[in-house]
């Protein structure tokens, strides 16, 4: 094997390797001679079929086998030589005028990482902006947990119901005239103007009395999930065994017990957890974004090229389904378009700091361990539907490069909280309105400063750090490249190529509900009315 390098420009790297005929024919001929003993010919004993017989029955595809496996080698072996650490996977060729019987030529085209001085931990400096919670705000929280479990008592029998007012219910579903299953329930509770049961269900029982009996006749959505029902009109007899009034919850300590807790003290010890934890996650952003801004104030370096494009894609593609959902696409779309350059930079200084990370967590023994590994293997795995599971977790386990795009975040937060450690930190207390001031002058002061809004009362598209996460990339170490498996024969006709890396595995196909990019989650949809027939 001889190897030459072709460019060395900046992170670009590339490399001739020739591999000698000779070599390959040994090695073919090793192969044969190993598989000759499992080879059955009619007219032949087990283990005696002549070996140019085995060649010309087996050997094209021992030749595919060879050849591809002296790629993945021969990569290997150059990497370790040369002591490169690829960017992103490096591209490989079979020379197109290959044929059995010649050297064969194979061009390795990758970016390497940058070589980063071990980053200086030490001066670093921070604020950390703190939310106190008050008693009032607390009161306020059980407020509204008092709200969200209201309590009813009966109202006098003359009493006509009305929106706001609870109904004890028994009701009967049909279909022209016949009950359908689910559509029967007995003591049913039904609050008027809730919305909880179809269209036109409730709004027809405005004004009935306890005891009262009534038909009405709704139309089912033409969406409907049981599809035996969509779009159909039925009829639902309806008997009022109470009308209940709303009365004042008291928060008290018979409240507290009735939430499943000891004391209305621990109800708001868990309430005040609540609320802090609540602006801890901006507490954190705002220190996050203030030790990245440190980071890549104080270093530059070349970043490689692949890896921008790839961040740019990401970014950009989440952009793109922000500005398609935006009042106005058009001009959404042409905001961006505007500022591609700037979304651009973004890429890079986001590639740039999770090398940053990387190197300064490998250099401080920061690691994630396989047990955290397992757990967050697990975690992605429930975001599949069932029957899938299984295979995601095959998925992650066989492709070295998922692995670290799954293992990035999570390295990324402990790399971080390391810097966190070994900074100077000093506390101040603001308001939760001072705090989102702090994160929003931090977002304007930075070189990519949020884009203007498309139009006047127009959504714009998300702001070019919210848009970006946090920052930083996958702050992971790259993995050593992977040996990759025997390929197809290559061709031997000009033109075709032989990859050495073949197509990544894809991962199994998510839930509907889960298509979202985990970066950034869909908003999630109402929850389903529930239908008065489906019980």
């Amino acid at each position: 094997m001889q190897t030459k390098q072709t460019v060395n420009e900046g992170l670009k790297r590339a490399y001739l390797i020739t591999i000698p005929a000779a070599d390959l024919t040994a090695k073919i001929d090793a192969e044969i001679k190993k598989v000759a003993p499992q080879v059955r010919m009619p007219g032949f004993r087990p283990g005696k079929v002549p070996a140019n017989l085995v060649k010309k029955m087996h050997g094209e595809a021992l030749h595919a086998q060879v050849v591809n496996d002296t790629i993945s080698e021969s990569v290997d072996k150059l990497m370790r030589d040369e002591g490169l650490r690829p960017a992103m996977q490096p591209q490989i060729a079979l020379g197109e005028d290959y044929q059995q019987g010649k050297d064969a030529e194979i061009t390795v085209s990758l970016e390497v990482l940058p070589a980063i001085d071990t980053p200086s931990i030490d001066g670093i400096t921070l604020e950390k902006l703190v939310v106190p919670v008050t008693d009032a705000q607390v009161e306020e929280a059980l407020q509204g947990i008092a709200g969200q479990n209201k309590s009813y008592k009966d109202a006098a029998k003359t009493k006509k119901a009305a929106d706001g007012d609870q109904l004890i219910i028994d009701f009967v579903g049909k279909l022209d005239g016949v009950e359908f299953e689910g559509g029967k329930a007995e003591d049913a509770a039904l609050v008027l103007g809730s919305g909880t049961f179809i269209p036109g269900f409730e709004e027809q029982l405005v004004g009935v009395k306890t005891g009262q009996e009534k038909t009405i006749t709704v139309t089912f959505p033409a969406e409907y999930q049981a599809e035996h029902l969509a779009g159909k009109d039925a009829t639902f007899d309806i008997t009022v065994k109470a009308v209940k009034v709303e009365t004042e919850t008291q928060i008290d300590e018979e409240f507290a017990k009735s939430l499943g807790l000891d004391s209305l003290e621990k109800l708001k010890d868990i309430m005040k957890a609540q609320l802090e934890q609540q602006t801890a996650g901006l507490t954190r952003t705002q220190m996050k974004r203030a030790l990245l801004d440190q980071l890549a104030a104080g270093h530059s370096f070349e970043v490689p090229g692949t890896m921008v494009e790839a961040e740019f894609a990401q970014i950009w593609q989440q952009l793109q389904q922000e500005a398609a959902n935006d009042e106005d696409p058009a001009a959404a779309l042409k905001q961006i378009e505007d500022e591609k350059d700037e979304y651009k930079s973004i890429a890079e200084r986001r590639v740039r700091l999770g090398l940053l990370l990387s190197e300064i967590g490998q250099a401080n023994g920061v690691e994630v361990t396989q047990q955290e590994m397992s757990m967050l293997i697990q975690q992605g795995a429930q975001q599949y539907r069932p029957e899938d599971r299984q295979r995601f977790v095959e998925y992650i386990q066989s492709e070295p490069m998922a692995a670290a795009q799954l293992r990035a975040p999570l390295y990324e937060d402990k790399v971080v909280d390391f810097l966190f450690d070994k900074a100077e930190v000093t506390e101040r207390e603001v308001t939760v309105e001072e705090l989102q001031a702090a994160i929003e002058a931090e977002e304007t002061a930075d070189a990519s400063p949020a884009p203007k809004k498309a139009a006047a009362k127009k959504k714009a598209p998300a702001k070019k750090e919210a848009a970006a996460a946090e920052e930083a990339p996958a702050a992971e170490e790259k993995p050593a490249a992977k040996k990759a498996p025997a390929k197809k024969a290559p061709a031997k006709k000009a033109g075709d190529e032989a990859e050495a890396k073949p197509a990544a595995k894809k991962a199994p196909a998510k839930k509907a509900a889960d298509a979202e990019p985990a970066e950034k989650p869909a908003a999630k949809k109402a929850p389903a009315k529930k239908a008065a027939a489906k019980k």
